[in-house]
């Protein structure tokens, strides 16, 4: 019997209960039936390619709720005519993963090939996406993977490397607008006025379960009605509704002009839309790692308390929750914005990273290199190494900290605002010591006041 991570679902491809939410019962049944995701199923794409080839890939799909992805992910599974597996990452752990491959190994010694689903992929930590791996590439079964998450930040470098990223998009009007004339026509529902109609679609914010359901919801609570229009869907709504009055921004643009606002040191404008994200239904805890990103991205070392203060807001939102741990995050909203910006420490992790993939793998310098045993001190590990503590100012001038054969690089470049003012004297000077290819120009002239009302970061 299946545990409750996990679902084979061979016969979900059958016609849903009368009794499932609307949504359900009008989930595609063919490739056909599909609206919207042009881009990945129009003539010649490559998730059409693979359902007409009949050669599944292991892919990722990746976009926000309600746009189709475990519909496409059981298409593919019904066109193949694949045993079909869902995991919910939510609810399951290895043993649902243990399961899924018993179960495919039985299918493939009967000749029949598995689809593995997991749905929320991203909450399956590091060494449960792992155990996919080796039966991925042995191909015992067709991975697919659902997130609305970033996967190159939520899924493992190596179960990506494996799997094609496939990017759905949000639901636009016109298909929303044929969505709701098939649940009107599955309901013998009441028509919509045109700004109802609107309104609905601003509401539901390109997830198409959220309008069907909420029209099947509406023609229950609004019976014998021939048509809806704006005030009885706003009274049948209330709250819910205002919350997307504005038209419904899509998600990532309004973490975006919140960011950028921030970036932009414009307090008001970060506030506002902190404000709008909250009031849109947003998860407080996701604006919290935001905003430590934040911190790091573009304050940096021009203030290091910008990081102290996002942590600690994140922290106090979990003591306090909604809503009163909202007035921390947008204390730290303000904060961030005023505070004097610095993307130096970002761009030199940036340049580091740029640096190491083109680069070779060289080898860390003997004098450089850990002894703790007396093989290794006699074969010359650490041999010449100068003890910095030893040394005057506790900085061994002169020293090569970088591989044999590689140029000193000044990948830091402090900025001349806040702390990075001290920390770029300090950087010069060090460099000067060092006395190599990157003293004393490598970094910006200090010179530029500290943000106005902000105490010395020392």
């Amino acid at each position: 019997m299946p545990s409750p991570g996990m679902a084979n679902a061979s016969a979900e491809r059958g016609q849903a209960s009368p009794h499932a939410p609307l949504a359900e019962r009008l989930r595609p049944r063919s490739l056909a039936d599909v609206i919207g995701q042009e881009h990945l199923l129009g003539e010649g794409q490559p998730l059409r390619v693979a359902f007409e080839s009949g050669q599944p890939h292991s892919m990722i799909l990746w976009g926000p709720p309600g746009v189709g992805k475990t519909t496409l992910a059981r298409l593919m599974a019904g066109t193949v005519d694949a045993q079909f597996i869902a995991i919910s990452a939510v609810l399951g752990g290895v043993k649902d993963i243990r399961d899924a491959v018993e179960q495919a190994q039985a299918a493939l010694r009967s000749g029949r090939r598995t689809i593995v689903f997991v749905d929320e992929v991203h909450r399956f930590n590091k060494a449960q996406q792992d155990a996919f791996l080796p039966h991925v590439e042995s191909g015992l079964f067709t991975f697919i993977g659902a997130t609305t998450e970033n996967p190159s930040f939520e899924v493992n470098a190596a179960l990506l490397s494996r799997a094609t990223v496939h990017v759905l998009r949000a639901m636009d009007h016109e298909a929303m607008v044929q969505l709701l004339d098939k649940g009107r026509e599955a309901l013998s529902g009441p028509s919509l006025t045109a700004a109802a109609r609107d309104r609905l679609i601003a509401y539901a914010d390109g997830d198409a379960r959220r309008a069907l359901n909420t029209y099947e919801a509406l023609c229950g609570m609004l019976k014998g009605r021939d048509v809806l229009d704006e005030p009885e869907l706003e009274r049948a709504l209330g709250e819910q509704l205002r919350r997307y009055d504005k038209g419904g921004d899509q998600f990532y643009d309004t973490i975006s002009a919140l960011h950028k606002s921030v970036r932009g040191s414009d307090p008001d404008a970060a506030l506002y839309w902190f404000v709008r994200m909250v009031d849109g239904g947003v998860d407080p805890r996701y604006i919290a790692r935001r905003l430590v990103r934040m911190a790091s991205e573009d304050i940096g070392l021009a203030d290091p308390r910008a990081l102290r203060m996002a942590l600690d807001a994140s922290e106090t939102y979990e003591r306090l929750g909604s809503p009163e741990g909202e007035l921390t995050l947008a204390q730290c909203v303000i904060y961030l914005a005023v505070a004097p910006k610095s993307n130096a420490a970002y761009t030199a992790y940036k340049a580091v990273r740029a640096w190491v993939k083109q680069d070779t793998t060289r080898q860390v310098p003997m004098h450089l290199r850990n002894a703790p045993t007396k093989l290794m001190k006699q074969l010359g590990h650490g041999d010449g190494y100068r003890y910095a503590h030893d040394e005057p100012e506790a900085v061994a001038a002169g020293e090569r900290y970088f591989p044999d054969g590689m140029a000193p690089q000044a990948f830091y470049q402090p900025v001349s605002r806040g702390l990075e003012i001290k920390i770029g004297e300090r950087v010069r000077h060090l460099r000067q010591l060092a006395g190599d290819a990157r003293a004393p120009d490598g970094a910006s002239e200090p010179g530029g006041p500290d943000a106005p009302g902000l105490p010395d970061a020392d």
